[in-house]
């Protein structure tokens, strides 16, 4: 019989025996019948105070939390075997220094570890901005409301929580954790997702988006946030994805190939290429970068200089890229990269100095291994 934890279109008329269950500030177990419980909180005098002193139970009483300085708040901590179907938030403050954590199955490491802004595909948006995200993986709609559909199946146990780093306390977010409540099939791999930043890249060096994933599963998702340090076209680095022993030391005519760790097996052709694009993301008519989204690939967001000149330094480009119709399987480790490349004279490759970070979404069998230390706060901060 059908599971019910991984829906989609062409299994919606099938029954099942899963549980709907959904977590929010109005319900933040998630129980059965556990929903709009709450009274009004009263005074020193007992008196009903707040929106709804007026109203009393079950009106909106709780919808939101805020998060303190230095405080990590538990959006879900849910026991049993199930799946997250839909999560949705409208988190304030700063993006980059709320982070998202999730623990499988009792497990103290975490594997997501990610800013909010990253992990929705939004890196350079804020409580004040907004760029359109319209794909199947993550939607962001008006204003600011941020939407993930990744399957995050579980077995015994997900914790999800967010890390308040910034000298800010986040003040009211909403959030709603959508899932089903069932059996996982013993052949389920479980949702990762790693952040990475290095500002800037030091000249010659490639970008690594992902690095030690080791055991079997597949790649399904690419998000960057770049910044140019340079005039001119940037995007001529080509993603390397090196899987099964790709890492082991390249030979050429017998010899090291110098600066090389091995050959991959899958080689992008440029940044724009890889990221569903063409010819530097310009739109030949207007002569500009065109911003686009849509179900597997899209730059959402693009942050041009005060100069208009399209190929100014300081430009910021938000891109991702789903591998969900076409993911990218390993058995037993990948590794992923991508150069940072321009042009220089003569028609030479010029290696880019960039402020680079990335999210890479995979999914794996059995644990993960230790993610490296996320930058402090001043480091994760888009200044």
């Amino acid at each position: 019989m059908f599971d019910g934890l991984m829906c989609n279109m062409s299994n919606l008329a099938r029954l099942s025996n899963a549980k709907s269950r959904s977590i929010c500030g109005e319900n933040r177990s998630g129980a059965k019948s556990g929903g709009a419980r709450e009274f009004p909180p009263v005074d020193e005098n007992g008196n009903p105070t707040g929106c709804a002193r007026d109203l009393g139970q079950g009106w909106k009483v709780h919808p939101c939390d805020d998060i303190k300085i230095g405080e990590t708040f538990v959006l879900a901590d849910i026991e049993g075997s199930g799946c997250i179907q839909h999560i949705w938030m409208t988190p304030t403050g700063d993006y980059r220094t709320t982070i998202l954590r999730i623990y499988y199955d009792g497990s103290d490491i975490p594997a997501v570890e990610c800013p909010i802004g990253d992990f929705f595909a939004s890196a350079f948006t804020s409580y004040s901005t907004y760029a359109n995200i319209s794909s199947q993986a993550v939607c962001v709609n008006p204003g600011n409301a941020f939407n993930c559909y990744w399957p995050m199946p579980f077995k015994k146990r997900i914790l999800i929580t967010l890390e308040n780093v910034s000298e800010l306390e986040i003040k009211g977010i909403f959030y709603q954790i959508d899932y089903a409540l069932n059996d996982v099939p013993e052949d389920t791999a479980y949702f990762h997702a790693q952040f990475r930043r290095v500002n800037p890249l030091k000249k010659g060096d490639v970008y690594t988006i992902a690095d030690n994933i080791k055991g079997k599963g597949h790649y399904v998702g690419t998000y960057l946030a770049w910044q140019i340090n340079n005039n001119g076209w940037w995007g001529e680095g080509e993603i390397k994805f090196y899987m099964d022993g790709d890492c082991d030391p390249a030979l050429s005519d017998g010899k090291e190939v110098a600066g090389s760790t091995g050959f991959p097996t899958i080689c992008g052709t440029g940044t724009e290429d890889y990221f569903c694009g063409s010819y530097n993301f310009e739109n030949k008519a207007t002569k500009e970068y065109q911003e686009y989204t849509n179900a597997y690939a899209g730059v959402p967001h693009i942050m041009r200089p005060n100069s208009g000149n399209m190929y100014d330094a300081n430009l910021r480009f938000s891109m991702y890229r789903w591998h969900i119709t076409d993911p990218i399987r390993f058995e037993k480790d990948l590794k992923v990269t991508i150069q940072a490349m321009g042009w220089q004279r003569g028609g030479r490759y010029l290696p880019l100095q960039d402020d680079i970070a990335s999210v890479a979404f995979w999914y794996q069998i059995g644990q993960t291994e230790p993610f490296p230390e996320l930058p402090c706060a001043d480091d994760l901060m888009i200044n």
